[in-house]
């Protein structure tokens, strides 16, 4: 779409059109003469960038941010004159990005690390842009969203791109911007930028993926097309007759990661594609569930009750996995359509229901983004910080349940002494014994998927130095060290 083509159609939408063009005003002049890798003229990149802030449907000076957002940094215009003619919201915001910018993987010594492995940080990122990230975060999470727009169009013409950048670019988005879209809630974001990073870090894995995929997504559709009119007659005889079918194909990254752990067997893989059902309400997506598991038997232990219990970003769902026409294995998931614009764009959602909520109070959802704010501000040393970062941020997540059934969101390899302190300091430092579904546990013991935690208090039970050999969050890892350093003063 070209520049005016793009311009209209936000101002057209907007409900502060001149705001818009006033926007796209001064960035069009900023950038004059300069161009993209790709050769076209560089304001195409910002209007594209609010382009999808407004598919977001975030509000107009979000949108006026994203056209704003390179000119402090690409141009001669200053963010104090961005300031002079927005105010200091947009200026805000600008320089949130702005500052998000400097946030690169060094251009020397970058190695990529092993596709059968959980990508490792050994890169040492400059520690203060990290923190200045972690802190516009929990300022306004519209930093980060303008963020994840700007990162999602340059990954769309990487191509163009140098080839000794495009890798560096593609680990950073694989590594910081998808786990980032993750954690929003933002599941489709993180798909897309996974899915446009890959081809440029593991060329053959996603060459021999493509190749050896096509052919069972295309038998997979073709079944699933023959199971959708007769599952819709199915549930309109049992009174279900407002529903939407259709068909959800799993992302190439995350079907790469599920074969590597299924010794690359597609057999194994029962969510090639899937069945998405969306119903009017949460007692219709039980009541499908029920239909669904009277006709074709369920598959034991792939029932997942996202709805009563939501996984930390706010995702909601019911999957099961039964065996439907034919025996054949086959995943459905059932959800209201506010839970599925949820599941798709997250913390964007909010806005696209034209509620009217402030962008701070969208801190409570995520308080995550305040722990690390919170955490940073007591850690001494920058490499304490990006070490308990690559832990607690970009590890992969587990999800634990508390005895009332709360979700507590780790890292992988966490202990019950990290689930203690998550709960509560206090818990944390009389932690004496921990029970993991019932069942006494070693407290050194690392947490799974699932699992009901317990934990035991001790009144006179104190921390020891030998949980710092096992614990894994910062937040346990500095309390253990703040009680340790107290009780040898005292001592002394």
């Amino acid at each position: 779409m070209l520049n005016q083509d793009l311009l209209q159609q936000l101002i057209k939408t907007s409900s502060e059109p001149k705001l818009i063009e006033k926007a796209f005003e001064i960035a069009n002049d900023a950038h004059k003469g300069q161009k993209r890798f790709s050769g076209e003229d560089y304001i195409q990149h910002p209007l594209r960038v609010a382009q999808t802030l407004n598919e977001f449907k975030l509000d107009p000076k979000t949108i006026a941010a994203g056209i704003l957002h390179d000119v402090p940094e690409d141009t001669s215009v200053s963010l104090k004159e961005v300031e002079k003619n927005f105010g200091k919201e947009i200026a805000f915001l600008v320089d949130g990005v702005s500052k998000l910018g400097k946030l690169r993987y060094p251009k020397t010594g970058l190695e990529i690390p092993s596709i059968k492995k959980e990508p490792q940080k050994s890169i040492d990122l400059k520690v203060e842009n990290l923190r200045k990230l972690f802190f516009a975060m929990s300022e306004d999470l519209r930093v980060v969203l303008i963020k994840l727009a700007d990162r999602l169009d340059n990954m769309k013409t990487l191509n163009f791109v140098p080839k000794e950048k495009q890798k560096r670019i593609a680990l950073e988005t694989l590594e910081i911007f998808a786990p980032l879209a993750n954690r929003l809630g933002m599941g489709e974001m993180k798909g897309t930028l996974e899915d446009m990073a890959f081809p440029y870090l593991y060329p053959e894995e996603f060459k021999w993926l493509i190749e050896n995929v096509k052919e069972r997504y295309e038998e997979r559709e073709k079944y699933l097309k023959m199971v959708q009119p007769i599952l819709i007659k199915i549930l309109k005889e049992e009174g279900i007759t407002s529903i939407n079918v259709h068909q959800r194909a799993k992302h190439y990254w995350s079907l790469y990661q599920k074969l590597l752990e299924h010794d690359m067997d597609f057999e194994k893989n029962y969510d090639l594609i899937a069945l998405r059902i969306i119903v009017d309400d949460v007692e219709t997506c039980y009541k499908t569930l029920g239909i669904i598991h009277k006709h074709w038997k369920p598959f034991l232990g792939r029932i997942k009750d996202y709805i009563a219990l939501p996984k930390p970003n706010g995702y909601q769902s019911l999957h099961t996995t039964v065996f439907c026409i034919d025996g054949k294995i086959t995943e459905f998931q059932i959800r209201t359509s506010k839970m599925h614009t949820e599941a798709e764009e997250g913390i964007c959602a909010h806005w696209a229901r034209k509620e009217e909520i402030a962008f701070k109070t969208q801190r409570r959802k995520f308080a995550w983004v305040q722990q690390l704010r919170n955490w940073q501000k007591e850690v001494s040393g920058t490499k304490e910080f990006l070490k308990g970062l690559k832990f607690d941020f970009f590890k992969n997540r587990i999800f634990v349940f508390t005895p009332k059934g709360d979700v507590i969101d780790l890292p992988e390899g966490a202990s019950s002494v990290d689930f203690a302190y998550v709960v509560h300091s206090e818990i944390g430092d009389k932690c004496a014994g921990a029970k993991v579904n019932g069942k006494m546990v070693p407290l050194s013991q690392p947490l799974k998927n699932g699992d009901m935690v317990e934990i035991i208090v001790g009144k006179s039970k104190k921390p020891s130095q030998k949980w710092l050999e096992f614990t894994k969050t910062n937040l346990a890892r500095s309390n253990i060290k703040k009680w340790l350093k107290k009780e040898s003063m005292t001592s002394h």
